[in-house]
C-alpha cells in the first residue's frame, strides 16, 4: 500500500464504501481486508486513523457474524502500542458493541 496520507485514506474509505453499498459482497471478502486494517491501525495521521476506524465499523455493521469478527479485530488492535490503535479500537468497540447496532443486527 502506498504511504501518502490521502492515498492511504482513500483505500480505507473505499473499503467502508464497499461495506456500506455492496450488498452482494461476501463476509469472506471483508474479512480479507482485516490484515490491511490491522496494519493501518498504527498510522498516527488523523485522516488515516479515522478512515481505518470507519472501514472497520462499517464492516462490523453489515451483519452479526462480521460484527463479531470486527469486534475481535478491534480487541487485537487495542493490544498494539501506538496511540492511534487505542483510539481506533475504542471508537470501534463503542459503536459496534453499542445497543443501537446490536439491536439492529439481532432483531
Amino acid at each position: 500500500m502506498r504511504e501518502e496520507e490521502f492515498v492511504k485514506r482513500a483505500a480505507y474509505a473505499i473499503i467502508a464504501g464497499l461495506a456500506w453499498h455492496d450488498k452482494k459482497a461476501t463476509d469472506d471478502q471483508f474479512i480479507g481486508y482485516f490484515p490491511m486494517i490491522k496494519s493501518g491501525a498504527s498510522d498516527e495521521r488523523n485522516f488515516v486513523k479515522k478512515a481505518v476506524s470507519w472501514a472497520l465499523r462499517t464492516i462490523g455493521e453489515r451483519n452479526l457474524e462480521l460484527n463479531k469478527a470486527a469486534i475481535q479485530l478491534a480487541r487485537e488492535i487495542q493490544e498494539l502500542d501506538p496511540r492511534a490503535a487505542g483510539w481506533i479500537a475504542s471508537n470501534t468497540l463503542r459503536e459496534l458493541e453499542g445497543e443501537k447496532v446490536q439491536a439492529r443486527l439481532v432483531g
